[in-house]
């Protein structure tokens, strides 16, 4: 039996086993046993995208990264798309149609002068904003009119929605549909180049923005004809527009009553055309309010047919198995539904939800609590709880409570109102926070596209704005979560205005919640948005607040990304990136600027103090600029650490200095006896003169000054370059002092600046430099002379001037004396 080569039955380690290839796990006897085993990870979408000229990374786990697009990996250029391309991309961004029998076609009544006024315009490439109230039928008139221009123009007639949308929005969304360029988002300079030459007439529906940036859309694309639908309350464009308006009004009495009929589907009784009537003047002739109306005309025809209508094959109310059948229905006669008050009709939303279904009014309460966005039909069953939900979306709209918007629905003009008014929000929290729940698993998973995710942004981004700031417990947690799975598809599906907003959102409720990880994410992707968008300043802040956060957890990984962009960010602006290291690691070299009055001989800096990477946390220490006095450089001082460093850098400073101290005291006192010692030192001086003010001199005159002695049990004086000398000593001290101006007090007699002995007088020679000696004496009187000496007999020199007074270390503390500049002058008092 060869332990290294061994059998292929020998160990369990065959390859006739139940577990497939060789080096599998075996799997568990028991069926139900726990698998302990490595689990498979769940996969991340990255994309990469191309925003300009930089390379965008989607990176959901530590933030995107974004660097310079490397040469020759650029974008092709965008392709016009053709005909068939762009009717593909028109279906695809329409509102689903809703599930159950197709609801009929209504007629475009007393519209038709309107719609050839607009078509004429447009013709003639003509820029038009058709203003009309909400419900006036807006919407319609645009389906229409875009009809007839479906061959005006090259490019063919865009149809593109303003809810919730700003300029650059539009712009993007306009070469979104006429370019096919995937995983590219054009610059500013790019974009407004490539829209330039679009030729088009772009219909634009529930526009909210006006003044300068509807001025801006406009000059970007000269060669469109805008037919642009607003309210009234919408800000009016700019006198430089050149805008025509067209006001949109209500139907008449006779339209109306016919648009009636036309939802009803059969003639109205004498009873129900005067309520019509008085409806038409309480609602101004809006179409919608008829569409509504005629709606509850047709539940009334079903409630007077009788209940098992609405319940013939348990639609709405499906009964268990064995459950006994209804009670038969009284006989249709029996029954009598009034009509509708006028109160109902003009506010008929709550009336006609509670004839509805279940999963219809649970519907109508999510759309409530998501600000009047309707999820998408696909989203229904997972939220009411009901398989067969889906279906309440046909209800909803064949009741006129849905109008489209988008790729999407969105209730009806007033609809929010009444419902919130009725009851419909007192559990609009709690829903908003199921649907949060929903979409975070929802973005999150593997199988949904971006463009899934873009199409279903403003549910999402309407889930957040109900959760934050909300006082539920849980409900800024929820926010992140949502926030954090959602911003990633919207970035990579190119619908970057919900990826703003999201991200915003979630930095907000990541602070309400104190996640301070998921606070910093939020910040560093705001910092990449903006960088990406060409605002470095903002791009700049909001990474340095990451980095800083980042810094402050020890999450390496993300303050590397974080510090990346920065770098680029300083790159491109052309300044440098306030930053404590390198992303490599490699220290940054110190730039040492000296302050104002700094000796020449000074001691040096204390050294910087850098941790290691593997030590450190990132830190972000912004660096100050210079003092006036300071020396200007290229560089600048960037230094790293925290407040450990400080206080290190702190005690070396104060250790260099106590030994720097230690080591000049050491060299400035040597020993005075001896002849060749060379400690002299030249310091500054100052006299008694009341003239001078006793300011130090630099250099003395021409004098000299001779060298100086020490006396027993005296500090070591320094002498001077001298001859000889012989210093003296004396067994008493000397009764008296002698002052400064070497003459003895009460005598007049002169005495030398040197030491001096009741023996053999020495004669020295001074030296043609100043001296400075410092000795001391146990003399119990302070002494202003160069030094002191127990007898006051004065010491001759050889025909030398009288030495200058110096300055003495005494009992009273150092004094200073300069230097006398008289030369060849007698020790005589006489001269």
């Amino acid at each position: 039996m060869d332990p290294t080569h061994r059998a292929s039955d020998e160990y369990g380690q065959g390859h006739d086993r139940s577990g497939g290839e060789p080096g599998h796990r075996r799997p568990s006897r028991e069926s139900g046993g726990a698998d302990f085993g490595p689990g498979t990870p769940q996969q991340v979408r990255v994309v990469q995208l191309i925003a300009g000229d930089l390379l965008l990374t989607v990176n959901p786990v530590d933030g995107s990264e974004v660097e310079a697009c490397p040469p020759g990996s650029g974008p092709d250029a965008p392709v016009r798309r053709t005909p068939a391309e762009r009717a593909d991309h028109e279906r695809a961004g329409a509102p689903p149609v809703p599930a159950g029998p197709p609801a009929p076609q209504l007629p475009l009544l007393e519209r038709q002068e309107e719609r050839e006024r607009l078509v004429g315009l447009l013709a003639r490439g003509r820029s038009v904003r058709l203003t009309g109230q909400a419900g006036s039928g807006r919407t319609a008139l645009l389906d229409a009119v875009a009809a007839d221009c479906a061959g005006l123009a090259p490019d063919g007639v865009v149809r593109l929605n303003g809810r919730g949308r700003t300029g650059a929005d539009l712009l993007h969304a306009l070469f979104d549909t006429v370019y096919k360029a995937p995983s590219h988002r054009p610059d500013r300079d790019e974009l407004l180049a490539l829209v330039r030459s679009i030729g088009a007439v772009v219909t634009v529906d529930d526009l909210e923005i006006g003044g300068a940036a509807l001025d801006e859309l406009l000059a970007a694309t000269p060669e469109c004809a805008f037919l642009l639908a607003a309210t009234p309350d919408v800000t009016t464009p700019g006198v430089d527009a050149h805008l025509e308006e067209v006001l949109l009004a209500g139907l008449g009495r006779g339209a109306s009553l016919a648009l009636l009929e036309k939802v009803v589907e059969r003639p109205l009784t004498e009873e129900e055309r005067n309520w019509a009537g008085d409806l038409w003047f309480e609602s101004e002739g809006l179409p919608l309010r008829f569409v509504q109306a005629g709606s509850l005309l047709v539940q009334r025809d079903r409630l007077r047919a009788g209940p098992e209508a609405f319940d013939e094959y348990d639609y709405f109310e499906p009964r268990a198995d064995g459950a006994p059948s209804t009670p038969a229905p009284p006989a249709a006669e029996a029954l009598d539904v009034p009509l509708p008050s006028l109160g109902e009709g003009a506010a008929p939303a709550v009336l006609l939800a509670s004839r509805l279904s279940e999963a219809a009014r649970a519907t109508l309460r999510f759309a409530v609590a998501l600000g009047g966005e309707v999820p998408h039909q696909a989203h229904l069953p997972a939220l009411v709880g009901d398989t067969h939900a889906d279906a309440a979306l046909g209800e909803l709209a064949g009741c006129g409570l849905l109008s489209p918007a988008g790729p999407r629905y969105r209730l009806a003009a007033g609809v929010l109102a009444q419902l919130a008014a009725a009851g419909y929000e007192d559990d609009a929290a709690a829903q908003a926070r199921t649907a949060a729940q929903h979409y975070a698993w929802w973005a999150s998973h593997p199988s949904v596209t971006p463009e899934r995710a873009v199409a279903e942004a403003d549910a999402i981004v309407a889930s957040l704005t109900r959760l934050v700031p909300g006082d539920e417990a849980g409900a800024a947690s929820a926010a992140v979560l949502l926030a954090r799975s959602a911003s990633p598809a919207f970035a990579a599906g190119l619908g970057w205005g919900a990826w703003e907003r999201a991200l915003r959102i979630g930095q907000e409720a990541a602070r309400i919640a104190g996640e301070v990880a998921e606070e910093a994410y939020f910040h560093h992707e705001l910092g990449v948005l903006a960088l990406c968008t060409g605002n470095p300043d903002r791009a700049r802040t909001e990474l340095e607040t990451s980095i800083g956060m980042r810094g402050a957890l020890a999450d390496k990984s993300g303050a590397v990304a974080g510090r990346r962009a920065l770098a680029l960010v300083a790159d491109r602006s052309g300044d440098f990136a306030p930053i404590g290291r390198t992303s490599s690691g490699d220290e940054v070299p110190m730039v040492r600027q000296d302050a104002p009055g700094t000796p020449p001989g000074g001691f040096p800096a204390a050294p910087v103090f850098l941790r290691q990477p593997a030590e450190e946390e990132p830190t972000v220490v912004s660096s100050l600029s210079a003092g006036p006095a300071a020396r200007k450089g290229p560089g600048r001082a960037v230094l790293g650490g925290a407040r450990r460093n400080l206080a290190a850098a702190g005690a070396g400073a104060v250790l260099i200095a106590v030994l720097g101290t230690v080591v000049t005291l050491g060299v400035t006192s040597g020993d005075g006896d001896e002849p060749g010692s060379r400690n002299v030192t030249t310091e500054q001086t100052a006299t008694d003169d009341p003239a001078d003010d006793g300011l130090p001199a630099d250099d003395p005159a021409d004098g000299s000054a001779p060298a100086g002695e020490t006396t027993p049990g005296a500090t070591p004086t320094t002498p001077g370059p001298s001859d000889s000398a012989s210093p003296s000593t004396s067994g008493s001290p000397s009764p008296s002092a002698s002052t400064s101006d070497g003459t003895s007090p009460g005598t007049g007699d002169p005495t030398d600046g040197g030491s001096s002995s009741p023996g053999k007088p020495t004669p020295t020679k001074t030296s043609p430099r100043p001296t400075e000696t410092d000795s001391e004496s146990p003399s119990p009187t302070p002494s202003e002379s160069d030094s002191e000496s127990p007898a006051p007999s004065p010491t001759p020199t050889d025909d030398t001037p009288p030495p200058p007074p110096q300055g003495s270390s005494s009992a009273s503390g150092p004094v200073e004396s300069e230097s006398a500049p008289e030369s060849g002058a007698a020790t005589d008092p006489a001269a």
